[in-house]
C-alpha cells in the first residue's frame, strides 16, 4: 500500500506568519527511521512537509478508491507549523479530502490539547485526576482548597511546554505571569502528586490494548518531566523502566484507567496516558497525549518492544490498526 509520511521540519510555506510557531517536531533521523520501517513492511513510501502545498501533493499521491478498497494512507507525524490547534491542522485537511490516516481525528486532538476540557471530561467519567483550577492572569483569584506544591502549565500547549512546580503563592503568580507572557493563554493549576510517574501506551480501537506501563525515574528535582527533558536539552537524564515495578493488581488497575481515559476522549489507533501514583499507590490521570512521540526512546515505543513489537513491527502495526478501522467504511474519493 502507498503510505505518505507527513511531517513538519524545515518548511515555513504558509501564506502569513502569525500566532505561535510550533516548537515540536521529529528529527530527520526519526522521520527516516519511520520511512524505512514502512518500506520494510512492504509499503510504497512517500514523504511530504505539512505546509500550504500539502493538498496539491496529496492529490497526486492518492487515487480515488475503487469498490471501497483503500489505495493509500497517511502516516501523520506533523505537529503543525503555527497557530492554534496545531495537531488538528493535517487531520482536518485529510478529513476534508477523504484520505485515510493513522491516528486520532481533529475533534479528539482538540479535546486532548485543551487540558482543562480533558480534566473536566475525566472528572465527569468518574476517573481520578488531581484537583485543579484555571487562572486567567497572575492576579486572578486562587482556589482556596488547593494545597502546595502545585503544578502550573498552559491550558492548551503540549510536550510539557511551560510546565513548572511551585511551592508558594509568589512562585505561583510568577509562573502564571510567565505562561501568559509566553503563550497568551490561561494557566491550568493542579495539585502536585508526590509519587511515581507512569506512562501507559495504548494501541487499537476495538478492542483497545494497554501496553506494559513505563515508569519515569527522576534522580533529582524537579520530579516532573519537562519539555527540556523530552527534547534532551535539560542536561539531566530521566530513565525509563518497562515494565514498571508494579504488582499485577496495580498494573491491571492502571491499564484500565488508561483505557477508560482513551475512550472518554475518543482517541483512535494509539495514544499515551500519563499517570501519577501517590504515596498510597492511588493513581491520578495527569493528561492524555493524542500524538505521543514515536522516536525509539519514547515510552510508547519502549512499551511496544516489551510487548514483543520491535520498532519496525510497531510502526507497521499502527498502519494495520488504522487500516482495520477504515476497511469497514465505504470510502469514495471524488475527482472533482
Amino acid at each position: 500500500m502507498k503510505v505518505a509520511v507527513i511531517y513538519n521540519l524545515e518548511s515555513q510555506a504558509v501564506i502569513n506568519h502569525f500566532g505561535r510557531p510550533c516548537q515540536e517536531q521529529y528529527s530527520q533521523e526519526t522521520i527516516n527511521d519511520i520511512k524505512n520501517s514502512l518500506a520494510k513492511g512492504g509499503h510504497q513510501v512517500f514523504a511530504f512537509e505539512g505546509d500550504k502545498h500539502i493538498i496539491e501533493k496529496l492529490e497526486h499521491f492518492m487515487t480515488p478508491a475503487i469498490s471501497g478498497q483503500i489505495s493509500g494512507m497517511v502516516f501523520n507525524l506533523c505537529y503543525g507549523i503555527q497557530g492554534k490547534g496545531r495537531y488538528m491542522h493535517i487531520p482536518g485537511v485529510l478529513e476534508m479530502m477523504g484520505i485515510p490516516y493513522v491516528g486520532s481525528a481533529p475533534d479528539t486532538h482538540a479535546l486532548a490539547m485543551n487540558k482543562v476540557v480533558t480534566k473536566i471530561i475525566i472528572e465527569k467519567k468518574g476517573l481520578p485526576t488531581p484537583k485543579f483550577t484555571v487562572m486567567e492572569r497572575s492576579d486572578s483569584d486562587m482556589r482556596a482548597d488547593m494545597q502546595y506544591p502545585l503544578i502550573v502549565k498552559p491550558k492548551d500547549e503540549t510536550s510539557s511546554l511551560g510546565l513548572r512546580k511551585v511551592t508558594n503563592e509568589a512562585q505561583l503568580r510568577k509562573g502564571v505571569k510567565a505562561i501568559f507572557d509566553a503563550f497568551t493563554t490561561q494557566t491550568l493549576v493542579e495539585e502536585y502528586i508526590d509519587g511515581r510517574e507512569i506512562n501507559v501506551g495504548l494501541l487499537g480501537n476495538n478492542p483497545v490494548v494497554a501496553l506494559p506501563p513505563v515508569e519515569l525515574l527522576f534522580k533529582e528535582d524537579p520530579r516532573i518531566f519537562t519539555f527540556e527533558d523530552k527534547y534532551n536539552i535539560s542536561g539531566r537524564k530521566v530513565d525509563k523502566i518497562c515494565p514498571a515495578l508494579l504488582s499485577k493488581d496495580e498494573t491491571v488497575k492502571i491499564q484500565q484507567l488508561a483505557i477508560d481515559t482513551y475512550n472518554a476522549v475518543g482517541c483512535l489507533d494509539f495514544a499515551r496516558v500519563d499517570i501519577r501514583l501517590d504515596k498510597e499507590g492511588n493513581p491520578y490521570v495527569l493528561e492524555i497525549n493524542s500524538m505521543p512521540g514515536l522516536n525509539r526512546d519514547s515510552s510508547l515505543v519502549i512499551a511496544a518492544k516489551n510487548k514483543g513489537l520491535d520498532f519496525t513491527a510497531f510502526i507497521n502495526r499502527l498502519v494495520e490498526v488504522a487500516h482495520e478501522r477504515y476497511i469497514d467504511q465505504v470510502i469514495t474519493l471524488s475527482d472533482d
